[in-house]
């Protein structure tokens, strides 16, 4: 038994299929097939059930990938941290975040993080999914990722940094535009925009509306907020949207923001795999975008 086998068999039971962790390898399906193989005449177990659609572990399996994927995390981390003991500041930080995160919420906080960090290397990943992300987390190719704090996940800590009130984003010429805020029962009379239909702020958005007895009717949806904030400026549609730092004051823009005060707010922030397994420059860089926060808030 081998590390090899063991990251390829976590691989392999994430992917679900033999063929897609071989390609991604550069190698044999026959080549993957052999590290499971190894792993199963050690174990004496079968790890595997093959299905007509790829593979799923076996009740054995699940032990053994779970107790595999912890150990290969913990041993990357320390391998992370040895390197950064020889190289004194320099390190690696990879986030987990989009375009839209990065410039509403973490700006101030590259630029600052930067300046007294020149040596680390920042790297900005998209995940596709947030199980993506939360895996990608559990395996340690990821050290932080921001995200829109939800349910608890098993083996990740998540930790809320700011809570973010909900607007109407209606465009100036709009009969609500020069309304100060709105009830949400107003909102059952209003088509809007929808987020991204398989986020977490839109199931938070959905489930705050439903805690008011308010049932949502949607447009078509787009891929993220600034999308939104856009088309509703254009007069394409009404949105419900975030205040996230960066929006337009009043009489800035054509775009006229509503607040509703009486939905439960959206709470962001950081989720990790352990904070105090954090290696220095990714927890030096989570509390500089804490930092900015804080000051931005203070001097808004």
């Amino acid at each position: 038994m081998t590390l090899d086998d063991l990251r390829v068999f976590v691989a392999v039971c994430r992917a679900g299929s033999l063929s897609s962790v071989a390609r991604e390898l550069g190698c044999t399906q026959s080549a993957v097939s052999q590290h499971v193989r190894r792993l199963e005449r050690e174990t004496g177990v079968a790890l595997l059930e093959r299905r007509p659609r790829g593979v799923v572990p076996t009740q054995a399996g699940r032990i053994l990938e779970n107790a595999a994927a912890e150990g290969i995390s913990g041993l990357d981390l320390a391998v992370r941290h040895l390197r950064d003991l020889v190289d004194g500041h320099s390190g690696q930080v990879r986030v987990a975040t989009g375009a839209t995160t990065v410039q509403h919420f973490m700006s101030d906080a590259v630029v600052t993080f930067r300046r007294r960090h020149p040596q680390v290397n920042l790297e900005f990943r998209t995940v596709s999914s947030g199980r993506g992300t939360f895996d990608a987390l559990a395996d340690g190719t990821l050290d932080l990722a921001w995200i829109t704090v939800g349910p608890p996940v098993r083996g990740i800590e998540q930790r809320t940094v700011v809570e973010l009130p909900w607007l109407l984003a209606v465009p100036a010429t709009d009969p609500l535009a020069g309304r100060p805020h709105l009830d949400p029962a107003e909102l059952a009379e209003v088509r809007l925009i929808r987020l991204p239909p398989n986020s977490t702020s839109a199931a938070h958005l959905d489930a705050a509306c439903a805690e008011r007895g308010v049932h949502l009717t949607y447009e078509p949806s787009v891929a993220d907020w600034d999308t939104a904030l856009l088309l509703a400026e254009l007069g394409v549609g009404r949105a419900v949207v975030p205040a996230v730092p960066g929006l337009p004051a009043r009489g800035e823009s054509p775009l006229r923001l509503i607040p509703l005060p009486g939905l439960r707010p959206l709470p962001v922030g950081w989720a990790v795999r352990r904070w105090d397994a954090l290696s220095p420059p990714a927890r030096a860089f989570a509390d500089t975008v804490v930092e900015c926060r804080v000051a931005t808030s203070a001097s808004g």
